[in-house]
């Protein structure tokens, strides 16, 4: 393993409860007045998200933590919470736009990983990091090359829900630091000449 990436990932249980957060922290962008294409964005950001973090957790966590864990309640019942919600997601992709009244499916998804998160955070996580402490920095970095593996390929998709999802205060926030930035670079490139 490549030892930046070690020393640069988080373990994987802060890993999986960052995922957590930031499904979370977007799901409570939607609300039912958000514009029909942010809402769209919001879901696909969404979507994405969990889609990745199911498969990191599937194919990395849940087999580390099943080698040592007695009694695996909450990974066998986490991957069918992982089929669950792919079908919610194909659902919501494939049968609805923004402004069916059938799009209360998004709700049923985030109450679905409300539910997965909390089993998670206060039964599977904790357990790992007892049982796992040694190993965690290791999982952690095979997350995150994992991760940059699968996020590669939908690296556009990715960005443009992201700029879609922002409100316009936010991306003018961002624009305003990103000039002030360069013109505090640019005068402090000139007192360095």
């Amino acid at each position: 393993m490549n030892p930046l990436l070690k020393k640069l990932s988080p373990t994987a249980t802060n890993m999986i409860r960052m995922d957590h957060t930031h499904v979370l922290a977007t799901f409570h962008q939607y609300e039912a007045d958000t514009h029909p294409k942010t809402k769209q964005a919001l879901v696909n950001t969404v979507a994405v998200a969990l889609e990745i973090h199911a498969q990191l957790e599937e194919e990395i966590f849940y087999p580390a933590v099943r080698r040592v864990v007695t009694d695996p309640v909450v990974i066998d019942k986490s991957v069918p919470e992982h089929d669950e919600m792919r079908r919610l997601i194909a659902r919501l992709r494939e049968k609805m736009t923004p402004g069916d009244a059938e799009y209360r499916t998004f709700m049923e998804l985030m109450r679905d990983v409300m539910h997965h998160v909390a089993d998670e955070e206060t039964v599977l996580l904790p357990a790992a990091e007892r049982m796992l402490a040694d190993e965690l920095g290791e999982l952690g970095a095979k997350m995150t090359k994992r991760r940059l593996e699968l996020s590669a390929p939908r690296a556009g998709e990715i960005a443009g829900n992201t700029l879609r999802a922002l409100p316009a205060s936010t991306m003018l926030m961002g624009v305003g630091a990103a000039l002030a930035g360069s013109l505090l670079l640019k005068r402090a490139m000139r007192r360095r000449a």
